[in-house]
């Protein structure tokens, strides 16, 4: 048997579960083996395995036997990858191929350089301004929207946040990705979305009839459609959207990417650009409403800046809010948008004193290091100090990732931090946010994490 991925033009054999009986773990129940334990809780799963057995584990999740790899050497090693020894779509690829394939995630090495390098034409500083002026204004109009939408009282609005953010997360990547405003589509491509990314971690990896993995192979065929449509005219276009760069773009041989290869991108990269970032942005929402404090110390930053009221957020005033920075940055330490990341050994490796057979799947897990104690000091602690240059410099440099490392750190990780800073910039410079003394949401962590309860919050407009 061999993997679908290949190292240049040779596939990578997938090693016998049994090459890997050796390394320290257990395989669960018969057939679904610990699916189900992670899938309830994956931060409690990570820490019982960890304490039993060492920062070198074996189990059996999601259909397939793996090893996983704990701490900062693990991502290290696994991220930065300077012998090229882990194919990401090796690791990716079971679980996305069906509904995510040929996304630059799930590509390697001279392929995925060549083609990142093609994409990354969308995220220069040109289109990123021009991506901030529609931000500016998508996010303006939004929030003053759901002031108005609310039955509150005294200036007050109660709003269920994680589906407003991601709404509006999905309609500004469509403005900015796409170039267009959804209109009706918005709850059909927004369905599609919901739908392939809970078949990515379905129990079921068949699309049956009536399972997940059906629907999210039905949520694929209707976004390659509906992107199979707009190509012709994009390749003709001289629009500034992202949809219509990928369309003009080249490889080092001048040649355009091809119709199928921008489908695949395009329909990755809409995830990415919506769902991490809506899991992100209700991490901090919350902790800036559980952690008041620290909301003033934000809105007091971005007063600072001295802008007119309502005015738009500067491209070249972004680096001004540090604070913001450093507390996106916490959030994403205490709720990664991509808890673990799977690779697979593409030669034989040595690992603390571990033996891995080529072909192993293997993976990190970023969720459980974020919060390792030794690591980070009261890490259920909210802290954006954590990330003062100081600090930083007292760690290992990967003990933070959750954009990934290496040649596959995220390509719209700047794109990420822009869309997040002119968000919160709106938001707090008009209005104040906070949650019941007590309240903790309860989290689905996997795949993206997200509150079970949807957020409910209270939206105070500031006069």
């Amino acid at each position: 048997m061999t993997a679908a991925t290949a190292r240049g033009s040779q596939a990578v054999p997938v090693s016998s579960d049994r090459a890997i009986d050796h390394v320290p773990g257990e395989d669960g129940w018969p057939i679904i083996g610990n699916t189900l334990t992670v899938l309830k809780d994956p931060l409690a799963a990570a820490d019982r395995m960890y304490k039993l057995y060492g920062p070198v584990y074996r189990s059996r999740v999601f259909g397939f036997r793996s090893v996983s790899l704990i701490g900062p050497e693990a991502n290290e090693l696994l991220l930065f990858d300077r012998d090229k020894n882990f194919s990401s779509h090796g690791g990716w690829g079971p679980i996305l191929d069906r509904v995510f394939p040929r996304g630059l995630m799930l590509m390697d090495f001279d392929e995925h350089r060549l083609h990142r390098k093609a994409l990354g034409v969308a995220f220069k500083p040109t289109p990123m301004k021009i991506y901030l002026d529609s931000l500016n204004e998508g996010i303006g109009q939004r929030i003053a929207e759901w002031h108005l939408q609310g039955s509150g009282q005294g200036g007050v609005t109660d709003l269920v946040f994680y589906p407003a953010i991601k709404q509006l997360t999905l309609d500004l990547a469509a403005n900015s990705f796409l170039g267009i405003a959804l209109g009706p589509e918005a709850s059909a491509i927004n369905r599609a979305f919901v739908d392939m990314l809970a078949a990515s971690v379905a129990v079921i990896r068949s699309p049956i009839p009536g399972t997940k993995m059906h629907r999210g192979v039905k949520g694929r065929d209707y976004m390659m459609a509906f992107f199979a449509r707009e190509i012709p005219a994009r390749r003709r276009s001289d629009a500034n959207d992202l949809f219509t760069e990928l369309c003009r773009a080249t490889k080092e041989d001048g040649s355009l990417l091809s119709d199928q290869e921008i489908m695949d991108h395009m329909n990755f990269l809409m995830l990415a650009a919506h769902d991490t970032l809506t899991s992100s942005v209700s991490s901090l929402v919350y902790l800036l409403a559980a952690n008041p404090e620290w909301q003033e110390k934000l809105r007091a930053e971005m007063l600072g800046l001295n802008l007119p009221p309502r005015a738009p957020l500067p491209y070249e005033r972004l680096g001004e809010l540090e604070l913001l920075e450093m507390a996106f940055k916490e959030a994403m330490r205490i709720n990664p948008p991509v808890p673990s990341m799977p690779r697979q050994a593409v030669r034989d490796f040595t690992f603390m004193g571990h033996h891995i057979p080529a072909g192993t799947r293997v993976g990190i897990n970023a969720l459980y290091t974020h919060r390792m104690p030794e690591v980070w000091p009261e890490p259920e602690k909210f802290d954006p100090l954590r990330f003062t240059d100081e600090e930083v410099r007292k760690r290992h440099k990967f003990a933070w990732v959750p954009y990934g490392g290496g040649a596959h750190m995220c390509l719209g990780l700047h794109f990420a931090y822009m869309q997040a800073k002119c968000f919160f910039y709106h938001l707090l410079t008009t209005s104040r946010v906070s949650v019941p003394a007590g309240y903790v949401p309860a989290m689905q962590m996997w795949p993206i994490p997200r509150p079970k309860d949807g957020l409910p919050i209270k939206l105070e407009r500031l006069r």
